[in-house]
């Protein structure tokens, strides 16, 4: 494996990226809680049908605001993931030519069309049900054009678009607003009692102040759930948008690479389906590609064959335990670091070493076996169920 050290610090600065786009919208959801809680505080008790009223029009205008929250983060989605779109495309079309001897050809460029990203979020989600890769569409002589295929969007791996996402976090919100303060009402909780409990379960940004009460109160609730959501969202938009920019730059300098690397994070949070991917090479166009789940963090880098070229990348890549060879595999990784193993597969560590000290499988195929044939993970009932002898 020979990777340019820029690929792996890019790879982190996007996961930096994906998180301050993530706060931000978290941050206009939260205020939006905010206001309605502020609001609902000011009422005592619940003592008139005039109070009721006053509720039920604060909940309305709540539900408008949630809807006016999920366009505004759809569309604040569209322009970063347009602008990704952009720098992402130049930089690796950058990172290629710096490993180039002086005298090459210039490396093929890709053009970003203006309307890619909104292509991708934007969509009538009962019309658009599979995801279509963009196409790379032959503009003038050595550029080429990243454009969002007519009908493509970015799917995530619930089947969900952005949109769709967004609106569906909205609507479920209001419910759950709505349904706790009936609750409430209903075991005779104030409304002021009411607001401090919805106020105290929401997760700040960093502008927005959190007693040490609120903490204790913010685990296990239906707002840390869209929270956390809408992390999910953006961290996987991000990748997605990631892994066009690189495949279209790829692909347009097939006389450099003619196959690409899928290259997976070395820390114990990566799942057993992208470890068992690390390392492995494809033809463009023939391979699985970032994301393969919520929250990926792969990447594909191009391989490059000429010997002089390879001799100008590093020898040793990141990982949670210090720098490893380059061509050290996840899985090679993993049965490396017992501790590693404890952390990634949990119960399911004995299973990885079962395979592999017994069955005499390689690490690789040990960390496939424990995957189902669409990726998942078995069960570890399941895993007992099909490997008796393991201890």
């Amino acid at each position: 494996m020979s990777i340019p050290e820029s690929f792996y610090r890019q790879s982190i600065d996007l996961n930096r990226y994906s998180n301050r786009i993530a706060r931000e919208i978290v941050t206009n959801y939260n205020n939006v809680i905010l206001d309605l809680t502020n609001k609902l505080a000011t009422i005592d008790e619940v003592t008139s049908p005039a109070t009721v009223a006053r509720i039920r029009a604060m909940l309305a205008q709540f539900k408008e605001s949630l809807e006016g929250w999920s366009v505004e983060g759809t569309a604040y989605m569209a322009d970063q993931l347009q602008s990704l779109a952009v720098f992402q495309t130049e930089f690796v079309a950058n990172e290629l030519q710096k490993v180039l001897p002086v005298g090459a050809a210039n490396v093929n460029t890709v053009q970003v069309s203006g309307n890619f990203a909104r292509s991708l979020v934007y969509t009538d989600p009962t019309r658009i049900n599979v995801f279509t890769l963009p196409t790379l569409e032959s503009q003038v002589r050595r550029t080429f054009s990243l454009t969002a295929a007519k009908g493509s969007v970015i799917t995530l791996p619930s089947g969900e678009v952005i949109e769709k996402a967004f609106r569906g976090i909205a609507s479920a919100q209001a419910d759950f607003i709505s349904r706790e303060i009936r609750v409430g009402i209903t075991e005779g909780e104030s409304i002021a009692k009411i607001a401090r409990r919805l106020r105290g379960r929401l997760q700040f940004g960093a502008n927005q102040e959190m007693t040490a009460r609120a903490q204790a109160l913010a685990g296990g609730s239906g707002m840390k759930l869209a929270n956390n959501q809408v992390r999910t969202i953006v961290r996987t938009s991000v990748n997605q948008v990631q892994t066009m920019a690189n495949q279209a730059v790829y692909s347009a300098n097939q006389d450099i690479t003619k196959k690409y690397e899928y290259v997976a994070t070395l820390d114990a949070r990566t799942t057993a389906l992208c470890g068992s991917l690390d390392g492995k090479k494809f033809k463009y166009g023939e391979g699985p590609e970032p994301p393969q789940h919520f929250n990926c963090r792969s990447t594909t880098v191009p391989i490059i064959d000429d010997d002089d070229l390879r001799r100008r990348f590093p020898d040793t890549r990141p990982s949670e335990v210090g720098r490893v060879p380059q061509d050290l595999s996840y899985p090679d990784w993993l049965k490396r670091n017992p501790n590693m193993q404890t952390q990634a597969l949990g119960n399911k560590k004995r299973f990885f070493n079962y395979l592999i000290n017994t069955k005499n499988k390689s690490p690789r195929d040990a960390l496939r076996q424990i995957l189902r044939d669409d990726g998942t993970e078995l069960s570890l009932t399941d895993l007992i169920k099909k490997y008796p002898k393991a201890n």
